[in-house]
């Protein structure tokens, strides 16, 4: 089976899509909506944003594209697959990723622990508020031990999460959530009790009835070396992960993949793409602390490097529901990736800086997350920038490898974490 393949998305997940699914025996065309300057060496970047899904469908059907694989969630949210699948000019073209309910897991909050709690999966203890029950919430408050999270029930860009010490202060953030804070995401606010633990990162691949696990990653949101400072997209992330063994895997896949999947089934949802499990360790116990319904960034270019099947083999797989019967292999080597973005970031920060160095990396992996070509420049076009990742036979030597290649990068005020992993040497 030959494919023409489109990647909605223009960061470094997508940019990672597309340089493994590049040497696929499958593919034909490779196209990327909207793309950046990376994803530009290895397909075609088409001017298309991932949510103009009648600009997709003409693209679709002018240039023969049989499969459409989703980068970010919004588009899903917003229902790309259902799209797809109910039109009847289009419905024989393969997405891969949820239908607009199976998105909802990580659309909202609220509908996620409900599923859990269906199912038995284990998780923190919570309660969904809204404005009419803001009672019911401080009382629910009142009733944890601090700190305090608070979470918009809605996508609120990676900002809708608040852990707050003191009753008071929480109880004031409740009602300011509430009443706008982040818009309609803050409508309903999840209450939840604060897990203690070390989280780790877990992706599944689901045709809606079997599932591949992939490698387990962590990943490093906070700006400021030993994880201080504002939250961002993500800084870094390693792969495999020391304190992930067998016993742990074991307990992961059988009270939380199997019940994710077998619920999915049980509900009748409609579900061909990943499943990210954001997992807490908590005293050797997992426990979920969200769904994502699509590969995590900058994870991703961890992890598909470690993956050396045939990634649009499985993919073919998800469309046909016979993942079952595909192979998984995974490299045994470990991965480490470094995040390097522009000064400022999260904040506010400078756009259209040329890059330079990038063409002397010979033995690591440059994703490009954040940029653009700027006539025969590359230059930044958001605040993450670029993952450069790397191999080796341990994750320090991994480490080592990304922040020798990084050094050769540079771009006016970029700015990286030289301690990813420290809290697992």
């Amino acid at each position: 089976m030959i494919m023409n393949v489109l990647i909605l998305g223009s960061g470094g997940r997508e940019h990672a899509f597309a340089w493994r699914m590049r040497i696929s025996k499958h593919l034909n065309n490779l196209f990327i909506a909207p793309g950046n300057a990376g994803t530009a060496m290895l397909g075609t970047n088409i001017p298309i944003s991932p949510t103009d899904f009648q600009a997709l469908k003409s693209f679709c059907l002018n240039n023969d594209v049989d499969m459409i694989v989703v980068g970010p969630e919004v588009p899903l949210v917003r229902g790309v697959y259902d799209f797809f699948r109910d039109d009847e000019d289009i419905c024989h073209i393969a997405v891969i990723g949820p239908s607009q309910e199976g998105a909802q897991l990580e659309g909202s909050k609220d509908f996620a622990k409900g599923f859990m709690s269906r199912h038995n999966i284990p998780t923190a203890q919570y309660k969904t508020i809204k404005l009419g029950n803001i009672e019911d919430g401080n009382r629910f408050l009142e009733s944890l031990q601090p700190p305090y999270v608070l979470k918009a029930d809605g996508l609120a860009a990676g900002k809708g999460v608040l852990i707050i010490n003191d009753i008071n202060e929480a109880k004031r953030l409740l009602w300011e959530m509430l009443n706008g804070m982040f818009g309609v995401a803050s409508n309903k606010v999840v209450i939840e009790e604060f897990l203690k633990g070390i989280e780790c990162s877990v992706f599944v691949l689901t045709d809606g009835k079997s599932y591949k696990i992939l490698p387990v990653a962590k990943d490093y949101k906070r700006i400021g070396e030993g994880d201080t400072g504002l939250n961002t997209g993500g800084m870094g992330a390693v792969s495999p992960v020391s304190f992930v063994d067998a016993e742990f895997m074991e307990k992961v896949e059988r009270q939380i993949v199997l019940p994710t999947v077998n619920g999915i089934r049980k509900e009748k949802i409609d579900y061909k793409g990943f499943i990210f499990l954001g997992l807490i360790n908590v005293d050797g116990e997992p426990k979920v602390i969200e769904y994502n319904v699509r590969m995590g960034d900058p994870e991703t270019e961890v992890v598909l490097p470690l993956v050396k099947s045939d990634l649009l083999d499985l993919f073919i797989g998800v469309f046909t529901e016979t993942l079952e019967s595909k192979t998984l292999e995974i490299d045994d080597r470990f991965a480490a990736t470094v995040m390097m973005v522009s000064g400022g970031y999260p904040g506010n920060y400078e756009k259209g800086k040329v890059i330079s160095g990038i063409k002397q990396i010979k033995d690591s992996i440059v994703f490009h997350a954040g940029t653009l070509l700027n006539d025969d420049n590359v230059v930044t076009s958001g605040g993450r920038v670029l993952a450069v990742t790397s191999y080796g036979q341990t994750m320090n030597d991994a480490l080592e490898n990304s922040y020798k290649n990084i050094e050769k990068i540079s771009f006016e005020n970029s700015y990286y974490r030289r301690d990813i992993g420290f809290d697992l040497r």
